[in-house]
């Protein structure tokens, strides 16, 4: 079973329904000891970092967080979700996150239109195409963004996709069990619906 987080930030349905349609075992929960007896967690978010971390501290999910994925299960963050795995955020401040992956949040400079909304490419790390996460997915592949900031990641080894917007920016990114789609698979069609269904294969 895949256990969904629900901490009051994050888009719960569609992921849920695009899981199911998937025939992935999955299911939404605001108790952190599920996750325990989950087998991988689903970790989405939308809005601000800050406050996100915020909900997340006072549900009790932090520690829990950590010590599943200190113990390799399966993560995935997904868009403000995929932020929350990093070390810390300069949005609206500075605010400290996870830690899974090293790393910061940073926004888009004014030289683009902010938030970066809709369909963009994606261009897989070479070193990581093969990697399971990546089965049936290929460079140029489209998925849907909605996103004003983005991960800035220590390790370049930590990237897993990269997409252009007045930049190159880093879209997705992996360590070890940790990974995370700044896109949303669950609105990004058939790709999107392959990657949720490469981690399933992950986490079974």
């Amino acid at each position: 079973m895949i256990a969904i987080i629900d901490y009051g930030a994050g888009n719960l349905k569609n992921v849920k329904h695009a899981l199911s349609t998937l025939k992935i075992d999955a299911r939404i929960t605001a108790n952190p000891s599920d996750l325990k007896e989950s087998s991988g967690i689903v970790l989405p978010g939308v809005g601000a970092f800050g406050e996100a971390m915020n909900r997340l501290e006072k549900a009790g999910f932090v520690n829990e967080i950590k010590s599943q994925a200190e113990r390799g299960q399966p993560l995935l963050g997904i868009c403000l979700g995929m932020q929350l795995l990093f070390d810390r955020s300069f949005e609206y401040g500075e605010h400290q996150g996870l830690g899974l992956i090293k790393g910061d949040i940073v926004r888009f400079q004014d030289d683009v239109k902010v938030p970066h909304m809709g369909w963009n490419q994606l261009k897989l790390n070479g070193a990581k195409k093969d990697f399971a996460i990546n089965s049936q997915v290929g460079d140029q592949d489209y998925v849907y963004f909605v996103h004003s900031y983005f991960a800035r990641p220590k390790h370049r080894e930590d990237i897993l996709h990269e997409t252009e917007y007045g930049m190159t920016f880093t879209s997705a990114v992996q360590r070890d069990n940790v990974m995370g789609m700044q896109y949303h698979p669950e609105k990004s069609a058939r790709v999107g619906m392959q990657i949720l269904k490469n981690f399933g294969e992950l986490v079974t």
